[in-house]
């Protein structure tokens, strides 16, 4: 699976707590392997992000992002639960 990483999500990964990061990098590693992986929680989203994706990093932080196709994914924003609104 190839990542493409977009300037909001890349400049909002910069503000991340380092542990937060770091524990963004493994959820990658997973994401990698399978997108739906169990363990990162990947549901839908509803409202004016309907077509987006979203997966957890843990309990606060997700990644929100768009299969483009079944080997390229779009990470969009990183963050809060604020990141939804």
């Amino acid at each position: 699976m190839q990542i493409v990483y977009t300037k909001k999500f890349i400049s909002e990964f910069k503000k991340l707590p380092k542990k937060i990061r770091l524990l963004a990098i493994q959820k990658e590693k997973l994401f990698k392997k399978n997108p739906h992986e169990p363990e990162l929680k990947t549901h839908k989203l509803t409202g004016k992000l309907k077509g987006n994706l979203a997966f957890s990093i843990n309990y606060s932080y997700r990644i929100i992002f768009v299969l483009e196709n079944k080997n390229e994914a779009w990470f969009l924003a990183v963050g809060t639960h604020s990141i939804y609104k």
